[in-house]
């Protein structure tokens, strides 16, 4: 028995596969990357190595603050960096707050921060809002110590807030977003939208 297999069909499904596929391709927004995943993990490297020279004496505790939901995971691997840098206990907390309206500011666990050293991390610094709210619930302690450290920082300052550690400082037009990538808790790049 055999089996008719006609060319022209084949063609014929090969060129209407070839021209959904370039459709598809040609639809899809094309990201203006900033950052790819190795060049963010080697900014994450240097801000790690920053802080662990700026803490190089200091034995007091580090809490490490991560601004959810990017923020979060920019702390967990400046913290995972750091641990092999310094001897001092190492603490990673969330801080949530909505950042368009940040009236309610709120931490994922209750801590004593008097005496302790703190670092605040987020993705992207925009116009300081963000940072400068997220240091509210640290306000009725005495830290030893508060910093801030972003991936990203864009130079649209309105708040007195300037990040101590800074992985890639970038001038944009208002109308641009910075979006930093998350998967799997791992950054796997920026870009302009």
């Amino acid at each position: 028995m055999y089996l008719a297999f006609d060319k022209s069909d084949a063609v014929k499904q090969q060129k209407a596969f070839t021209f959904t596929f370039w459709k598809k391709i040609h639809a899809m927004p094309h990201k203006k990357f900033i950052l790819t995943k190795a060049a963010a993990a080697l900014k994450l490297q240097r801000l790690a190595l920053e802080v662990a020279e700026q803490l190089n004496d200091n034995t007091t505790e580090l809490i490490i603050i991560g601004i959810k939901n990017s923020g979060i995971t920019i702390a967990e691997k400046i913290a995972m960096l750091l641990k092999e840098h310094i001897q001092q206990p190492i603490h990673v907390i969330a801080v949530t707050l909505n950042k368009a309206n940040p009236n309610e500011v709120t931490l994922s666990e209750s801590i004593n921060f008097d005496h302790k050293n703190i670092l605040i991390c987020d993705d992207v610094s925009n116009s300081g809002k963000t940072l400068l709210y997220a240091l509210k619930p640290l306000l009725h302690f005495h830290p030893k110590s508060i910093q801030t450290l972003v991936l990203v920082e864009r130079m649209h300052k309105q708040f007195p807030i300037n990040p101590d550690y800074v992985g890639l400082s970038l001038a944009t037009t208002l109308q641009e977003n910075i979006i930093v990538e998350i998967d799997n808790n791992e950054v796997v790049g920026a870009y302009i939208e």
